[in-house]
């Protein structure tokens, strides 16, 4: 049996008699496992309960199924849309994964069918990477090999229709190069620690949509069909603190947090600083992977922000991080925000980061050995109500709506629906109240406005899979164009008349 994608020791059968006490014995092991796994805010107590650990890993066997059934629905409903699959053999899947075992010895290319997720194909290295038979590998579904909390976004970013095509001309390494541009991030099973318990790595996965020939699948009319799969490359991501080293100069990553400290976007280059998968950092607080001792920085660097709101980042004092270990680093850190242009209020705040000092542990994907510091909850939520209360007040300085700088951070186009949006029927108080803009002001916004817009056209003409975001970037444009044409308006002699 398993659960939470381990294993459960096996206990011997009794040689004679004694079936009663063997199945009680058997059902205590089990318990004894699901409790090594359940979470410390799931407990009830201090110490976990038979009643707590039941009741999580029957909400785990609820949440799969759901996750299941909802991914069947999608790739139901996006089947009639994507007739532009590539067709291929699994003989020429053979082919491209061989290439690519030749170039790569840390990642390997699995091919799974969408409709019932079992894998069809995988590279000579996947067994050896992940610690398991062929003949395993080759049965299972390729979920069950997923850690359980990443479940979820391996669902939603499979679903059929999401999905770029893969096409023959791609080889082995275009396959490599496209990694960053489409990819996700999940812990997938590599074997067991010395304590029996199951070892989770993890890895980047791009995923590819094509149509497999000779899967044996039949359709209504007893003829053999091509069956929808998905073409993944994992590729195995270590630390960044161990050989080959990510250079001193290169351990950079930007993060984006709410007013109310909450992570909103996470960099993929701090996945092998911190040892955190976005997922695991993305709604979130921020203050909890802070030292203590170092979070009454963040109410002081949270109230600069608010002083430079629209304006050039500011660097603050330095502060120390958690990471996935436990061990803690050392980030030089520099702050800028975005206004929305609409309330005037700060809508979220991009903090670009350095390490400065490595973790003592190096490893930052490594089990936490040693015990948590105690989190002080009342603490924490305490200072995120300060912080939160500062960002409630309108910015009446100099700066322009829309970032402090634009190269700060290199991709928060999302962002910019969720600012605009979260205020966008406005504030006729503030707006009447309004301090008059002079016309050098005015004029200075229209530059800043118009720079900014250009910007996020060529931002967003590398990323492809954001283009839906393009109309709602010139059409926010055009309305801050109208609103900052408006204060012109409302603050001449004309008006005021």
């Amino acid at each position: 049996s398993r659960w939470g994608g381990a294993r459960v020791a096996v206990v011997p059968a009794p040689q004679g008699g004694g079936e009663r006490r063997f199945q009680r014995r058997k059902a205590m092991v089990t318990v004894a496992e699901m409790k090594k796994r359940l979470p410390s805010d799931k407990r009830s107590s201090s110490k976990a309960s038979t009643v707590d650990a039941l009741h999580y890993a029957l909400n785990c066997v609820k949440q799969v199924q759901a996750n299941s059934e909802y991914y069947k629905l999608l790739m139901r409903n996006g089947q009639d849309e994507r007739r532009d699959a590539t067709v291929c053999t699994l003989e020429e899947l053979e082919r491209v994964t061989s290439e690519h075992s030749l170039k790569n010895t840390d990642s390997f290319v699995v091919v799974f069918s969408l409709s019932s997720g079992r894998v069809l194909h995988a590279s000579e290295q996947a067994p050896s990477i992940l610690c398991c038979k062929r003949k395993f590998l080759e049965s299972a579904k390729f979920v069950e090999l997923l850690f359980h909390q990443d479940v979820n976004v391996f669902y939603s970013h499979t679903a059929q229709p999401h999905l770029p095509p893969w096409s023959n001309s791609h080889t082995a390494g275009v396959l490599f190069d496209c990694a960053q541009v489409k990819s996700f991030f999940c812990r997938i099973r590599g074997g067991k620690d010395r304590e029996g318990e199951m070892r989770y790595n993890p890895f980047r996965i791009t995923p590819y949509l094509l149509k497999v020939q000779g899967t044996g699948k039949k359709g209504s009319s007893g003829e053999e069909e091509e069956e929808p799969c998905c073409l993944a490359l994992a590729e195995r991501i270590i630390s960044g603190y161990e050989a080959p080293r990510i250079p001193m100069d290169k351990r950079i990553f930007t993060t984006t947090h709410s007013p109310g400290c909450v992570f909103l976007e996470v960099d993929d280059r701090a996945v092998p600083l911190l040892g955190y998968l976005p997922q695991d950092l993305i709604g979130t607080s921020l203050l909890t992977c802070i030292h203590p001792e170092d979070r009454p920085l963040l109410l002081s660097m949270h109230r600069k922000v608010l002083k430079y709101a629209g304006q050039s980042p500011f660097e603050h004092s330095p502060v120390r991080l958690r990471c996935q270990n436990g061990d803690y680093i050392t980030l030089d850190t520099s702050w800028s925000s975005f206004i929305n242009p609409w309330s005037r209020k700060v809508a979220f705040i991009i903090g670009r980061h350095k390490v400065r000092t490595s973790p003592l542990n190096e490893d930052v994907f490594a089990a936490q050995t040693k015990e948590d510091v105690p989190v002080t909850h009342e603490e924490i939520k305490d200072l995120q109500a300060k912080i939160y209360k500062l960002f409630l007040q309108p910015v009446h300085n100099n700066g322009s709506s829309g970032y402090g700088s634009l190269g700060s951070n290199g991709s928060h186009e999302h962002y910019i629906s969720v600012a605009s949006s979260s205020d966008s029927n406005g504030n006729m108080w503030e707006d009447s109240h309004r301090e008059p803009m002079t016309l050098q002001q005015i004029c200075a916004d229209v530059n800043r406005v118009k720079s900014w817009g250009q910007q996020a056209y060529v931002d967003s003409s590398h990323k492809a899979h954001r283009t839906s975001l393009l109309p709602f970037m010139s059409s926010s444009i055009s309305l801050c164009v109208l609103q900052i044409f408006g204060e012109l308006y409302r603050s001449s002699p004309k008006a005021q008349e």
